[in-house]
């Protein structure tokens, strides 16, 4: 091993904002339904203690994640409601998130889906098919861990499949817009993405409207192929959104993973990525802006299972104004059979306005010691001073000079999204949340 660099993680801004508190050291969480019903619960802001586990060691909230070992299972009776002492939902606003861990249909009418799906293939493609329960490769890699997930798939009577052929690369996206009918619909989606040996494609699936949705996206990157998943959550702000993405990557295979969230009442991402054999990499990047009492939270798990496989994350987030709430989780186990891993994770928050909160729990489990490196790193803060003074020392005023700021923080994220236009959109859509505050 050539290197560690571990920080803790982080916790910070306004704690009357937190829905859920607790913390990996054993103080007692703060139940979600409790939180969201009395307006006056508070608690003060946490210091996290870092997970780090090494081999013949135990972290202190070893017990509570075992990650790698969490149950699997399509039968939505092996799941319970989700409570908020158990260590993957203690951050989560339980009851505003209700009405998806209810076993409940698509709210489907004639002629008037809950949810409308329309999609675009590149030239040359196959045309979008469908797979039915059991029918593979539907199920072959994402087997729910979770009510909602195990709901969504029993749910959907069809999945969307999506294939990109052969030794082929395609130019343009495959796209799908998943369009919302009314957020007192529910709506339950299963999406199969592939890509086969040798090619190379990028999946872009845009969320707009509003409605109760439960998703689950299966992500099959065959040998030697490439794969570019980008999934926009822009709803509008009465919408829920539980989304499981499972990713499975094959031999000297790669998964660029892309999630942007910037609308929703509250959006809550579970992103898997596993290894099928040597030489994969998983590359994840997040981008999120969280408004007055919107939630967002994304949780990720890196299954390092197979020998010199990488792995890399990068999210960054910002949030303004009362209740603004945001939750990163980064989990990455290195198993034993996992020799030659290289993998790091950061987590960046920038807190712009009182009354926001947001939380970040780096998780490092290494079974081995036989890796090329492994890190991680989180950190929430306000502006920097620094910046500020050298900006308005130069003459820019200091509302222009704040916006510089932002945009700096999140261009590392804009730059590695291979599709224009959605750089020039999530550019535009950033401007539009700096102007709610900074005008």
């Amino acid at each position: 091993m050539t290197s560690t660099d571990v920080k803790g993680a982080e916790s910070a801004g306004d704690p009357t904002a937190n829905e859920a508190v607790g913390h990996a050291a054993g103080a007692a969480p703060v139940a979600a339904q409790g939180a969201l019903g009395d307006e006056s619960t508070t608690a003060a802001p946490e210091q996290e203690e870092e997970n780090l586990s090494l081999p013949g060691q135990d972290s202190p909230a070893q017990a509570a994640l075992n990650r790698g070992a969490r149950k699997r299972s399509f039968e939505r009776g092996d799941h319970s409601v989700p409570e908020s002492d158990v260590e993957e939902w203690r951050f989560t606003p339980l009851r505003r998130f209700a009405p998806l861990f209810e076993d409940v249909a698509t709210d489907d009418r004639d002629g008037d889906p809950a949810v409308d799906y329309q999609v675009e293939v590149p030239e040359g493609a196959a045309d979008p098919a469908t797979l039915a329960i059991g029918e593979a490769p539907r199920g072959t890699v994402l087997v729910p861990e979770d009510l909602t997930t195990a709901v969504a798939s029993a749910r959907t009577d069809q999945a969307l499949h999506l294939v990109a052929g052969k030794n082929t690369v395609y130019e343009t996206p495959f796209h799908v817009q998943v369009t919302g009918r009314g957020a007192d619909r529910r709506g339950n989606g299963h999406i199969v993405l592939e890509t086969e040996e040798s090619s190379s494609a990028i999946f872009v699936l845009n969320h707009t409207g509003s409605v109760q949705y439960a998703q689950n996206v299966e992500m099959l990157v065959g040998d030697n192929s490439q794969m570019t998943v980008i999934t926009l959550h822009d709803w509008e702000d009465d919408a829920l959104h539980i989304a499981t993405h499972h990713a499975r990557v094959g031999r000297d295979a790669k998964l660029k993973h892309v999630a942007v969230t910037l609308g929703g009442s509250a959006v809550r991402l579970n992103s898997i990525g596993e290894y099928a054999a040597p030489g994969g990499d998983i590359e994840k990047l997040g981008l999120y802006f969280s408004d007055e009492d919107q939630f967002f939270e994304n949780r990720l798990f890196v299954d390092h299972s197979a020998p010199h496989c990488t792995s890399n994350v990068a999210y960054k987030g910002a949030l303004q104004g009362r209740k603004a709430r945001s939750v990163w989780v980064g989990d990455v186990l290195i198993r034993k059979e996992a020799e030659g891993t290289n993998t790091y994770e950061l987590n960046r928050n920038l807190v712009l306005t009182e009354g926001a909160r947001a939380d970040s729990v780096p998780n490092l489990e290494i079974e081995t010691g036989e890796i090329e490196g492994a890190g991680h790193a989180a950190a929430t803060g306000r502006f920097d001073d620094e910046q500020l003074f050298y900006l308005r020392s130069r003459g820019i005023p200091e509302l222009e000079a704040r916006r510089l700021v932002v945009r700096g923080f999140f261009a590392e994220i804009i730059q590695q999204i291979d599709v224009p236009e959605i750089r020039e959109r999530l550019s535009a859509s950033i401007e539009d949340e700096l102007a709610k505050s900074m005008n």
